[in-house]
């Protein structure tokens, strides 16, 4: 691995420094879910026990501590808390009390995200998010969180990328429930904005003044050709759609949770219309490439992109979190410069008067990255999945180099 020099950053007094995760992905054995029954009947990769972290969350927590982390992001799972319509599970809820006193105990910061884009199987039954009453059971999922676990809970997240949900099942058709089709894209990005303001309502009637805000996945934007005009209008385009979920749900948002994985050349073909020339490959190319600059997945990595995304965010006026931020790197061989580079990049943003209050990685461990499986390794942590044992990255080292004061 290459030698670099240490990291010399400071980040301001309370600034949180974590990484992140999702139950589904980590937890194991969520067979309530309509991931769990698709994985069931041959149509995703089975998730098994995961990582097993529904038992293993306290070895988890220490090897954050361990790392210098001071927060962690998780998110609870609704088909665990609700299982069947109506009806509450109590020992789930005692669970994730136990894991959300864990995290307190480990001196970690705890931002939660309610939706984490699993849905119950009887929710995804009746339609989900493609119905109006789906609106109405996620509120009342969410003020029932609020009820048992809000005192236990830091920040809330509602949902987590709800425009990276629609392409994935509505457009694309590669997760649950296999859509394709522009009516429903549009009716369920309407319905999970509805989503997050009644959930947003529910959590501040059952607590009063709790920060709650929404995990956006947001690309870095840029023209292909810098000074050509078409190019440039269109990402400004680009740019202007990318901000539209938060434009409706502003006055709804105490703060804006920053995904960040990808970079977005913007070219525009006056025969073909707007392409995104953003350099990611499939598994077929990736022996033509020079894999310095790309992840294991293929996503071409250009840290410094989050600085230009956060000062477009900036118009906003609300404080930022950076929710996800990271690559598959099997290796560790690309991880120490891309964090180091990601980290220059805060403190710029920083320095330029964003309003950033913390960075989480994704991932803590390696896990179960969707319909891609367990092939992808994000995790300043490796795993092991046939024997469940943890070993800590080199690269995890760099977050003891950062001081907050």
């Amino acid at each position: 691995m290459e030698n670099l020099p240490e990291t010399k950053l400071q980040f301001p007094a309370g600034f949180l420094l974590g990484a992140a995760s999702a139950a589904h992905q980590v937890e194991g054995n969520n067979i309530h879910s309509d991931w769990w029954e698709y994985e069931q009947k041959g149509r995703l990769p089975k998730s098994g026990e995961a990582c097993d972290h529904y038992n293993r969350y306290e070895e988890d927590f220490g090897l954050a501590q361990e790392i210098g982390l001071n927060a962690m992001r998780i998110s609870i799972e609704w088909a665990r808390i609700e299982p069947e319509a109506g009806k509450w599970n109590a020992q789930a809820i005692e669970h994730y009390k136990k894991v959300l006193i864990s995290m307190k105990e480990h001196g970690l910061t705890r931002v939660v995200t309610l939706w984490h884009w699993t849905l119950p199987k009887w929710f995804a039954d009746q339609g989900g998010f493609e119905n109006k009453q789906g609106v109405e059971a996620f509120a009342r999922f969410a003020w029932f969180v609020a009820q048992n676990l809000g005192r236990e809970i830091d920040l809330w997240i509602t949902l987590n990328e709800p425009e990276v949900y629609v392409l994935s099942s509505y457009k694309q058709g590669v997760h649950p429930p296999f859509e394709k089709s522009i009516y429903l894209s549009w009716r369920v990005t309407e319905n999970l904005i509805e989503a997050h303001k009644a959930a947003y309502k529910a959590i501040k009637e059952a607590l009063g003044n709790v920060p709650v805000g929404l995990a956006k996945n947001s690309a870095y934007y840029a023209p292909y050709r810098k000074n050509n005009p078409a190019d440039r209008l269109a990402t400004y385009i680009a740019r202007a759609l990318d901000g539209y979920l938060l434009e409706k749900i502003q006055n709804q948002l105490d703060f804006i949770g920053l995904n960040y994985y990808f970079y977005n050349s913007i070219k525009f073909d006056w025969r073909t219309g707007y392409k995104e020339m953003n350099g990611n490959f499939n598994e077929a190319e990736r022996t033509n490439k020079d894999m310095s600059e790309y992840s294991d997945m293929g996503w071409f990595l250009y840290p410094e992109g989050i600085y230009y995304v956060l000062k477009n965010l900036k118009k906003f006026h609300k404080p930022i979190y950076i929710t996800e931020n990271g690559l598959a790197d099997s290796v560790d061989s690309r991880r120490p410069k891309f964090l180091r580079e990601t980290f220059k990049a805060l403190m710029n943003a920083l320095k330029d008067g964003v309003d950033l209050k913390g960075y989480l990685h994704w991932t803590l461990t390696d896990n179960y990255e969707w319909h891609n499986g367990f092939g992808p390794r994000f995790g300043l942590i490796e795993m092991d999945y046939v024997s469940q044992q943890r070993k800590i990255r080199p690269s995890a080292a760099i977050f003891k180099e950062i001081k907050i004061s």
